[in-house]
């Protein structure tokens, strides 16, 4: 039988939705932070069709750091809807399409947790990542980052940042990629091009907890503030007992892994989940 991903992955580029997207957030990381703008431009048939753009309401204040990054305030965002009442519509609007997104698998992390908060199925089409692309596609790009992929196209630059813009201009990018490969490839080839499939299912926090009971209890940690103590099978003192304050966990390409404030060093660090080999709340 074949399956979703085979069955895109078979078909050209040209044929299917392409839907940009993009999350401006509170924070680094999903769990301890949230979507405080969420954002999507849908492409058929070689034009932009439709669009989707909500400011969000989180549920702590943000602090000037992150305003500083995005220039969301937390006035602007005081009269927006809550997530609950925005995600079924994005949900609906990418429904049956490709998304893309700029560094696609921090995206991917914060939607595919709200999705399950919600009671809501994962994308079964797999995600283009107009990053990955770039890099393979475009190497003479000075870097590829979003904004120096903007100038080296020379495409319309809006407001850096702010999601609706950094949608359109994450397609745009990721159309000058495909349009390299050949209007008459396969999304295989995209796929390939980018360095594999992106299945919104790799960034399944459910799916994590249910198979490792130590991330289970650092998800819960997280989500409760909370301090735990772990045992960890690397670093200079592999297998002792660590006390850290969990700041997130990234459901990550090249390993999932927790990010934590680390008592003893005094200093945030980053922890291969393969290596906790125990965890609890203390």
């Amino acid at each position: 039988m074949q399956s979703q991903s085979d069955s895109f992955a078979s078909l050209p580029w040209t044929d299917v939705d392409l839907i940009g997207f993009d999350t401006e957030t509170t924070g680094k990381y999903p769990l301890s932070a949230e979507v405080c703008e969420l954002a999507a431009v849908k492409w058929r048939g070689g034009r932009i069709v439709d669009s989707f753009q909500t400011l969000l309401k989180p549920s702590k204040p943000m602090d000037a750091e992150v305003i500083a990054i995005h220039g969301i305030t937390n006035e602007m965002v005081e009269n927006a809807p809550e997530m609950n009442a925005k995600i079924r519509e994005f949900h609906e609007f990418i429904r049956g399409g490709v998304v893309v997104a700029h560094h696609a698998p921090f995206d991917l992390g914060f939607m595919s947790l709200e999705f399950e908060k919600h009671g809501l199925d994962l994308p079964l089409a797999p995600a283009l990542c107009s990053s990955l692309l770039a890099r393979k596609l475009f190497p003479e790009s000075e870097n590829h980052r979003l904004q120096t992929l903007i100038g080296f196209f020379e495409l319309e630059r809006g407001q850096a940042h702010r999601a609706l813009d950094d949608a359109r201009a994450c397609l745009d990018v990721t159309l000058k990629c495909l349009r390299k490969l050949g209007d008459d490839v396969l999304l295989s080839e995209a796929f390939s091009a980018q360095g594999g499939i992106l299945q919104w299912q790799r960034f399944s926090i459910r799916e994590l907890e249910g198979m490792n009971p130590r991330a289970r209890v650092l998800c819960q940690a997280i989500r409760e503030e909370r301090v735990i103590e772990m045992n960890y099978g690397a670093g200079s003192t592999p297998g002792d007992k660590r006390r850290v304050h969990p700041m997130g966990l990234v459901r990550s390409l090249d390993g999932d892994y927790v990010v934590a404030y680390a008592e003893k060093d005094q200093r945030s660090k980053r922890y291969l989940l393969e290596k906790v080999t125990a965890a609890e709340i203390v």
